[in-house]
């Protein structure tokens, strides 16, 4: 455990120090509707991937459960079949 702890703390005060030593001050802006723009692209893409994860786990779903319902008729027919002989 310790070494984890170790490890850890040496390599935030690694990269801690080399972003102090190699930052260089930038004089920009970011327009708040470009950020705006940002958010709704990241918004309509994990919107997108749910949508399309739902259809097809209920795709999924639906043919397991028709798998299943064919099984059950065929052990119906085939107790049926036991009973009349």
């Amino acid at each position: 455990m310790r070494k984890i702890i170790g490890w850890t703390f040496s390599f935030l005060y690694f990269f801690s120090c080399f972003f102090m030593l190699f930052s260089v001050p930038v004089h920009a802006y970011i327009d708040p509707s470009a950020v705006t723009y940002i958010i709704q692209g990241v918004a309509g893409v994990l919107i997108a991937l749910g949508a399309a994860f739902a259809i097809f786990r209920h795709k999924i779903a639906a043919l397991f459960k028709k798998k299943k319902t064919e099984e059950e008729e065929e052990n119906k027919i085939e107790f049926k079949d036991v009973e009349e002989e």
